[in-house]
């Protein structure tokens, strides 16, 4: 029975059987675009990594927290800690994007951190607002640091941090409200 074929579907046909036309590897596919420099791929697996701790240290308080107003800084620890976790993975996956490879184990975390160790056992509320804010604003340092070498790179790396810093700010600003006390004039 004769085929009525068209030109594409004889260069699929061809390209399958391992003929000429214009089929591509894989790994071809997977390298096409932009690719990250060693510098970016090192800023982003910085920030990763401590966006990654700051969900795991906000689990930790999560859990914890004791004292006044607990119901309130548990929920506020989930704000946190969805954010992190949120970033983490936005910036894991735009690594990939630009063919870098994010490092989100265990080991490589606790040992590249610039997080503090997070203390055991039950905390008060209003030390866990303190040691969290601490880390938010240690994560949005390190999105600083990093900042001007990666927007000079690639622009829209820099975007992703900008919403980061946007919201790590945020909470920060949100969660150390919880105590302060308000000045007077």
């Amino acid at each position: 029975m004769p085929q009525n074929d068209t030109p594409s579907t004889k260069n699929r046909r061809r390209s399958a059987r391992g003929g000429s036309g214009s089929r591509r590897t894989t790994d071809q596919n997977a390298e096409r675009g932009f690719s990250a420099s060693t510098a970016l791929s090192e800023s982003m697996q910085r920030v990763l990594v401590d966006l990654i701790e700051l969900s795991l240290q906000g689990k930790q308080a999560h859990w914890n927290v004791v004292g006044t107003n607990f119901r309130d800084t548990h929920l506020q620890l989930d704000e946190v800690i969805e954010a992190a976790r949120g970033f983490s993975d936005t910036i894991a996956e735009r690594m990939r994007a630009l063919h870098a490879l994010p490092d989100g184990r265990s080991d490589v975390v606790a040992g590249t951190t610039t997080l503090p160790e997070f203390p055991q056992g039950e905390i008060d509320t209003s030390e866990v607002i303190d040691l969290i804010t601490e880390r938010i604003d240690v994560v949005a340092a390190t999105c600083r640091e990093v900042h001007d070498a990666v927007d000079e790179e690639d622009p829209t790396t820099a975007d992703i941090l900008h919403a980061i810093l946007e919201r790590l700010e945020q909470l920060s600003w949100m969660v150390s409200a919880e105590n302060r006390t308000a000045r007077t004039s």
